[in-house]
């Protein structure tokens, strides 16, 4: 993978030498938690550091002299212009607009590849996002996870970290049950039953679940594959021996089908898919609960009824409990169920093993922001059976809520009463659909607004961040087809002299390109997509501002017949934006757009 230098970097190492060379005895723990940051305000310089703060206990001397002592060795670092003490004891630094402007022929010529890092040290990350129950066509409540989840894992692996993509198939439960029968009732109307829905019904485990219009077309393909075998004479129903594991398999595979069709038109493409069925009949499940059991985390006991409402889980038997309180759960929870079968938390247990057992060293779980109660049992089951070496994190996406008009909206009768993806994706598009998906926190609510995200004006982050790259790729196309400024490509700019970039306005949008590096490597560790998506919009920001003050001051413009050396240094600032666009919506999983009308 290509590397690019990241100047928050390269001033953080200035600044650990000073400490070093002031203080000596700083233990490494501390030195780790020193930070050099953009500063909130421009006018306060290009970058801070905490560094005086952090180190004023162990030196036991005040912030403020030993963010005296700092300036003094920082003056003396190449490329510093300033540099002063501030509030309580930050420390400010000044760089000089040729260290600033030397980012631009950086980014032409890694292109892309700029804000690549090897921050995350090649560890093996599993993320794991989506693992819809294969019941029925994705609807808009899948879709948050998915692109949460894969912009997740795009930005770790520019990051550093070894991805692996992950789709957990949930093909053992109940409700895989519950599809066999409905699947079988259309296989029976498809094949003439003069049955009705309601006596088909009552031969059911639990009724008639899944009603969507969806199992037809997998219906008639049972149809052309078995005939009538599965079927007594006169499309009757047959004992549930003859068919049932035939058409749960065939549904499920009909649904996972459908389910990946979904995800790449979302532009979604996991690297594993594993089954839960097939993850329960190579014994993994049991080898877990047998290595919890040797590790004394396994009793009999009967759990103490909770206060308030009664969770699903809590029967009031003795039955097989882990001791998941040793690890930080509020209660010990249960993994046989009353017919002798696992728990849904058994199950999960064995699977979380199994990544761990393929060489997972951390692991990240999407969930739905329902799901939040589960994640301390979880985390503690994970620490048991890795013996703390593999730690589970989970990222909780909130419930989204599609409006029209300022109204909420339902946008397809046809596959029962739920918003499908493919609906979504077909009224907005693939590229508006991830792009606001990561316009909030996955933890905070959001109003996904139909009539916004397509709309051309400022307050779309996903047009405003689009038209800043169309507009860059129109001047650099201006500059081709008029001929008087040379070569647009990369290669032919990163060479150019750039000392014409001196205007505020400038400097500001290169000290944003300038961020995005570090913004790449605090996004990953903080598990944060969504910060990529607000860097785009600040840097489209500094774009249209730089812009719109050409229309005012000519001196500004891009292209200038009179002065084609200073069009050329902001022809190579322009491509530059141009590319950490590109690189920013790369990770996001968005495509960038070349024009726009």
């Amino acid at each position: 993978m290509r590397m690019s230098e990241c100047l928050f970097q390269r001033y953080r190492h200035h600044v650990l030498a000073a400490v070093q060379g002031l203080l000596p005895d700083v233990p490494e723990e501390t030195l780790a938690r020193i930070e050099v940051t953009p500063t909130r305000d421009p006018s306060h310089g290009d970058m801070a550091t905490n560094a005086a703060l952090l180190l004023a206990k162990a030196a036991r001397r005040k912030p403020a002299d030993i963010a005296a002592d700092l300036v003094a060795v920082l003056a003396g670092v190449e490329g510093v212009a300033k540099v002063a003490a501030a509030g309580p004891g930050f420390v400010n630094i000044t760089l000089s607009p040729a260290v600033l402007r030397s980012v631009l022929p950086q980014v032409l010529a890694v292109g892309e590849a700029y804000g690549n890092s090897q921050a995350g040290q090649g560890v093996r990350t599993n993320v794991e996002y989506v693992s819809a129950n294969p019941t029925g066509p994705m609807h808009v409540g899948h879709c948050r996870g998915a692109v949460v989840g894969d912009a997740l894992a795009n930005l770790l692996a520019k990051a550093g970290f070894d991805v692996t993509k992950e789709f957990y198939i949930n093909d053992a439960g109940t409700q895989v049950k519950a599809l066999a029968w409905a699947t079988y009732w259309r296989y029976l109307q498809a094949l003439g039953t003069t049955l009705s829905e309601e006596e088909f019904a009552a031969l059911t485990p639990n009724g008639l679940q899944y009603k969507g219009e969806y199992l037809i077309p997998v219906a008639e393909a049972l149809v052309a594959e078995f005939g009538g075998k599965l079927a007594e004479d006169g499309a009757r129903p047959a004992p549930e021996k003859t068919w049932l594991e035939t058409v749960r398999g065939f549904a499920v595979a009909h649904m996972i089908a459908a389910i990946k069709e979904d995800l790449a038109a979302l532009g979604v493409h996991h690297d594993v898919f594993t089954s839960e069925a097939q993850v329960l009949r190579d014994g993994v499940v049991e080898a877990a609960i047998d290595r919890l059991e040797k590790q004394g985390l396994l009793y009999e006991g009967v759990l103490e009824p909770p206060k308030g409402k009664l969770p699903d889980d809590w029967e009031e038997r003795e039955q097989l409990l882990f001791r998941s309180t040793q690890f930080g759960d509020d209660v010990d929870r249960p993994l046989k169920k009353s017919d002798g079968t696992n728990t849904y938390f058994a199950n999960d247990i064995g699977y979380h093993a199994d990544k761990a057992g393929r060489g997972a060293q951390v692991m990240i779980d999407i969930w739905g922001a329902d799901h939040g109660g589960y994640v301390k049992r979880m985390k503690a089951a994970v620490r048991a059976v890795t013996n703390d070496t593999v730690p589970l994190e989970v990222v909780l996406c909130q419930i989204v809520h599609i409006l029209r008009d300022g109204q909420p909206v339902k946008m397809s009768k046809r596959a029962g009463t739920f918003v499908t993806l493919r609906d979504l994706i077909d009224e907005v598009g693939k590229d508006a659909v991830r792009f606001t998906m990561l316009t909030r926190k996955s933890d905070a609510q959001m109003e996904f607004d139909l009539d916004l995200v397509v709309a051309q004006q400022r307050d779309n982050p996903v047009f405003y961040v689009q038209y800043a790259h169309a507009r860059c790729r129109s001047v650099l196309r201006a500059a081709q087809e008029d001929g008087a400024y040379g070569a647009t490509t990369p290669e032919a700019l990163a060479p150019v002299a750039l000392d014409a970039l001196s205007s505020d306005a400038e400097m500001a949008l290169i000290r944003r390109i300038a961020e995005w590096p570090r913004l790449v490597e605090a996004a990953a560790h903080a598990r944060e997509p969504h910060r990529i998506a607000f860097y785009l919009a600040e840097l489209a920001g500094d774009f249209h501002s730089l812009w719109n003050r050409g229309r005012d001051d000519t001196t500004l413009r891009f292209l200038q017949p009179d002065a084609p050396e200073a069009s050329k240094a902001r022809l190579a600032l322009v491509a530059a934006t141009a590319t950490v666009i590109r690189s920013g919506l790369a990770v996001m999983g968005v495509e960038p757009v070349e024009e726009m009308r």
